[in-house]
């Protein structure tokens, strides 16, 4: 008898442990432009454990994100980072973006971003190789909405640039 309460309590478990050994590498970005108010609002959301990973790689760190031990500076570094591996090109121009701030949503890191005085918008082009290096399965998504059209981009190794013409 036991030894079923044991093949039932593994063919239980097992399963069950399954599940938090995989690991989905995905991020999200929003893009929308807002002509009214002549500005591009940007919201890009990583995994904390990967970012993390990542810059400490880059850096030479031991960083501490999302944690009392955060270093003070923790915003210059996402900024750096984000220099090199999220940029906008706008109307045929790279175009630089404030960064306006973070905020942490239980494992995810999200950083709002803007682009100001931007009158017209013909065409756009992002490159976002967020996480790419590190992570062979990572798939960066951004969804772009102008106006009244929606369009979506999914970039990867392969190919981590999408453009749109307006």
């Amino acid at each position: 008898m036991k030894r079923i309460q044991k093949l039932l309590l593994l063919l239980i478990v097992l399963p069950l442990l399954s599940f938090g050994l995989h690991k989905y590498y995905v991020s999200l970005c929003e893009v929308e432009y807002l002509p009214e108010r002549k500005v591009m609002q940007i919201k890009l959301g990583l995994f904390i454990d990967d970012i993390e990973l990542t810059l400490n790689k880059d850096y030479d760190k031991s960083l501490k994100l999302a944690t009392p031990n955060e270093p003070e500076n923790v915003d210059e570094i996402y900024l750096k980072y984000l220099k090199e591996h999220f940029k906008l090109t706008l109307n045929q121009k790279e175009t630089p973006y404030e960064f306006i701030g973070k905020k942490y949503d239980d494992d995810i890191v999200r950083f709002y971003l803007e682009i100001a005085n931007l009158d017209e918008l013909t065409s756009f082009e992002v490159y976002n190789s967020c996480l790419l290096r590190d992570f062979k399965d990572q798939l960066n998504i951004v969804k772009l909405k102008v106006k009244k059209e929606h369009k979506t981009f999914y970039l990867s190794r392969k190919n981590d640039k999408g453009l749109l013409n307006f």
